[in-house]
């Protein structure tokens, strides 16, 4: 992905401000997550207590309107959060979720997202595709030419 953020889609401009944002607040974040089959992620975010977040990156009311699956996202996550930016209308969005303001250089969060602790034996599957896929990227960056051999990313 290039470093200039203009030529980043509005999607990835607020998932790069919103993981720069989590990044300050100790988390490690991953964008295009995959925490289940049919699932995909914007970012999901590892604390440094373990706790995970999803966060569902909006660019739009059409963008908002065209997603059926996030709710499918809430049994995969401690809490759940919608990244938009300052001109998002906002009352679209359930009240009972997290909200970020975010851009491309940072993010806020406005709500927190209600916590609804994951199952041990969950989090410790998703902790582990998120260092698999974590690792997986990063010797990709190092060895383009592995990249074709590694496994795909998913849910293990």
């Amino acid at each position: 992905m290039s470093a200039d953020p203009a030529s980043l889609t509005p999607g990835q401009q607020l998932a790069r401000g919103t993981c720069r944002h989590l990044r300050d607040m100790g988390f490690a974040a991953l964008e295009e997550f995959v925490p289940a089959r049919g699932l995909r992620a914007d970012v999901m975010a590892l604390g440094p207590k373990g706790e995970i977040w999803i966060v569902e990156c909006k660019s739009g009311r059409a963008d908002f309107m065209s997603d059926r699956k996030w709710q499918g996202y809430l049994d995969w996550c401690d809490r759940y959060f919608w990244a938009v930016d300052a001109d998002f209308p906002v009352e679209l969005l359930p009240q009972e979720t997290g909200l970020i303001f975010a851009d491309a250089w940072d993010g806020e969060i406005q709500r927190m997202g209600p916590e609804a602790k994951l199952a041990p034996a969950r989090r410790t599957k998703l902790i582990r595709s998120f260092a698999r896929q974590a690792a997986s990227r990063l010797q990709a960056l190092r060895d383009p030419g592995v990249a074709a051999f590694l496994p795909s990313e998913g849910p293990d």
